[in-house]
Formats: C-alpha cells, structure tokens, sequence
C-alpha cells in the first residue's frame, strides 16, 4: 500500500455521528475510514488540523451551464421567467462541443471541491452532437463527464437523463432540445455504455433520471425505472406554476400528486425542487422517504418560488442539496438560502432547526443524509465509511464554540474551508485545489473561443 493510500489525521475537533468529539484520531487506508479514536493525543507523524467534518454530497448539478452563469442577467423586452431563461439556456447549449464540456465540468467540479463537496450527482442531458445526431460512440458527453470528475478527484454518481418531449401527452420536442432526445432504444443503449464506464471508476454510482413529467410519457416512464433502477432515480418536478397548471390540464392532477399516484415512489426517489406542492403532496412525499432535492440558489436565480419546508421537515422529510445550474458554487450559501427563504416566506427566524437547536448544524446534517441516500453513497466519519471530508479553518472565530462556528461559517463571514480529502486524497489544500491553476486553464482558453462563436 503506498504513502497516497494510508494517512492518519488528527482533529481537535470531529463532528461524528454521535456528535462532536474532541482529540479524533482518524486512521485511513485504501481511501476509507480505517479506526476512528477519541480522546487521544496527536503524534509527530499525525497531520493536525482544528475541526474537521464530513464532507457533501451535491445532488443536482447540468455541469454545462456553468459556462453560462452571469450571461442571462440582462432583462428582456418583457417580463422574466424560468421560460425566457431557458430559451437562452437552449441556444448556449447547442453551440458547445465535447471538448467545451470537459473543460466546463473541471473547472465546476474544482469549485464544488473547493466549496466542500466531495460527490457530485450529474444530472446529465446535454448527449447529442449539435445538429442532434449521435456521436459515433453515444456516450460522448458522459465520457467527458466521468473524465472531469477523475482529473478532479470528485466522486461522481452519474445520472443520464431521459428526455423525449416537449410537453404533457409525448409532444414532438422542439427545436433547441434537439441534444437532449433519446428514444427508449437509444436510451437503453446510452445507459449499458454508461454502465460500462461507471464500472471502471471507484466510487461512481449510476442512476437513472427521467428529466420531468414533460419529457416522459407515462409508459417510458415505467419502462426506463423498471429497466435501470438499479440505483438513484431523479426527476424534475413542480418547479415552476406553469408545469402545474399544463400538468392539471393533461391529467386533472397536480404534477407530485400525479407521480405520487402512478409511480412506486419511495427512498430511491429524488424529487428534484417539488417547489409548488399542496399540505397533502407535502405529507405524502415526505412519508413516501423520496429526498426532496434543493437547490436553493438556482431557485431563487430563476424565481421558481419558495419549497414548503418547514411543513415537509416537520413531517420527517428528507431533504438534500444542489447545485441545478451552477450559477454560484457554494455549500454555505445553498443552507443560507435554504433558511433564509423560509425565513422569508414565514417571517420567523430558524425556521428549520428543532427547539434549542443549532440552524447550521441542523442544515449541515440534515443535508448531508438526505444526500447520500440521494446518491447512493455514504458519508460520515466513521470506520468503514469512504473518507470524505472537509476541515475549516477557524483561526478568525477561535473565540467561538463549535456549533456557533458551524453557524458562523453559513450565516455570517471569517470561516473558511481549508482542505478537503475524497476517498483519503487531499484534494483541497489551504482553500484551493491542487490542481487548480492547469483546470482554470484550459476552462478560460474554452470560453474565450466558445464565446467568440
């Protein structure tokens, strides 16, 4: 076993799964947890670090359209919606190359690292060639997400996405969705290659995302969950009031109420957004054990409107966070948002956490399990687990306790991430990649030529 596979770190402080610990010794071998000691003491041979938690799992990413955060700022001639950005979305997204992509997922997957990820879920559509033909080798663009991910270091659960129409009742797909389309045979043929690459990577996971109720009919619906649900299985739903009301006028039913009524909806589900649901669907999903998959800062980008949350919490649902379109890569600012949207909707302040409980802790762990169901993964500092994971650097609010620092980092401004480790390798060092100055690179020489197009 070389240098690279066995490390032993020393925290401090540890947040474990029975909570916080001081003087954590942590043994690990073969980028797993080993042995987990508490109450000990450091040797000269121990890296050492404050406080060190696990790490977390982003469960919604479409890796190309970081190269189009900023660009769909500007207003148009009416009124803004989800639907005009799309439009824009669509346009960019026809104009990017293989190549592009590559560059585009490094340099977004660098930043989740750097924000304290350590697993991304892609949720990946963009497969076909520009003019909508496949390339020779249908899974292109997924190897091109799978080779970000491994010159990064991320762990990635890859979640190829389904996508045949444009509407409720399988109406033809329009123009500018021409990359996203599979038919079912080609689907099944995308995702045995998928498979076959995720086979090769350790620690990849694949699911199955049908993209929405818009772009599946009920039978491929069926089909393609009964045919890959080997893992995760991922949906866009209820995000935006117009989805609602085309979903009623197809089938008298609200989206979720529908899903929930002709799907085997349970703890493999991820309910990505679910935005606009009644007390009932709000109930009936969080009783179900599907994740409701957050993405608070893109939501609150495309104005979709404010997730039910305290009602699904209260509720015993389980909710993970994302990333959605990667305008802004932040897991601090993703749990902020989450609150403070609730905060907002409800005009009260910790709206989340339990009686005499910390908000930040709360965020942080209830997240961080909602994730790694959502992912198929597990994280957790404890033996056996993969070692991923995050230290902060706390010299700014040394005054503080741990659970006002865990607050501290989301809410207000001085704690930053120092280093963060996926399946034992450091890949974060002093709040920036290791890698990170050859990533930016290639991404800035790519957006330079890809804008000029």
């Amino acid at each position: 076993m070389g240098e690279l596979d066995r490390t032993t770190l020393f925290a401090k402080s540890a947040l474990l799964p029975t909570g916080w610990h001081k003087n954590v010794l942590l043994r690990i071998e073969g980028g797993f947890i080993a042995s987990v000691e508490t109450g000990t003491a450091a040797t000269s041979a121990d890296e050492r670090h404050n406080l060190i938690l696990p790490a977390m799992g982003n469960l919604h990413s479409h890796a190309f359209q970081r190269a189009m955060a900023g660009l769909a700022e500007t207003r148009g001639p009416t009124d803004d919606s989800f639907w005009s950005w799309r439009n824009v979305m669509y346009r960019f997204a026809l104009t990017m190359s293989p190549d592009d992509v590559e560059a585009v997922a490094s340099q977004l997957y660098m930043e989740m690292l750097e924000a304290g990820y350590s697993r991304v879920g892609e949720f990946h559509y963009l497969h076909h060639s520009p003019d909508g033909s496949h390339y020779s080798n249908i899974a292109e663009m997924a190897e091109r997400i799978i080779a970000a991910a491994s010159a990064t270091g991320i762990s990635l659960t890859l979640l190829p996405v389904f996508y045949a129409h444009s509407g409720f009742g399988g109406l033809a797909p329009v123009e500018g969705q021409r990359r996203f389309i599979n038919s079912l045979d080609s689907y099944d043929q995308l995702m045995s290659e998928c498979q076959s690459l995720v086979g090769k990577i350790a620690g990849a996971e694949l699911g199955v995302a049908p993209h929405s109720l818009r772009a599946v009919t009920p039978q491929e619906l069926l089909q393609i969950t009964e045919r890959w649900a080997r893992g995760p299985i991922h949906i866009h739903i209820a995000e935006q009031m117009k989805e609602v009301t085309d979903c009623l006028a197809w089938s008298s039913a609200r989206p979720v109420e529908w899903l929930l009524d002709n799907a085997p909806v349970d703890q493999r589900w991820c309910l990505i957004h679910a935005t606009h649901m009644t007390e009932t669907e709000t109930r009936r999903v969080a009783r179900s054990g599907a994740v409701a998959g957050l993405c608070p800062i893109t939501e609150a980008n495309l104005g979709d409107g404010i997730f039910p949350g305290h009602a699904f919490v209260e509720e015993g649902g389980r909710i993970g966070i994302g990333s959605d379109s990667n305008i802004l890569i932040s897991l601090a600012g993703e749990l902020r948002q989450l609150e403070y949207s609730q905060r907002l909707g409800r005009q009260m302040r910790n709206v989340l956490a339990a009686p005499n409980e910390s908000t930040g802790r709360h965020l942080l762990e209830s997240a961080g399990r909602g994730g790694t169901v959502a992912l198929g993964s597990e994280i957790g500092i404890e033996a056996g687990n993969s070692a991923d994971l995050l230290s902060l650097n706390v010299d700014a609010v040394s005054y503080l306790e741990r659970d006002e620092i865990l607050d501290h980092w989301i809410f207000a401004d001085g704690v930053t991430i120092d280093s963060v480790w996926v399946r034992g390798r450091r890949q974060v060092v002093a709040g920036r990649h290791v890698a990170r100055d050859e990533i930016n690179r290639r991404f800035l020489a790519r957006m330079h030529k890809l804008l000029r197009r």
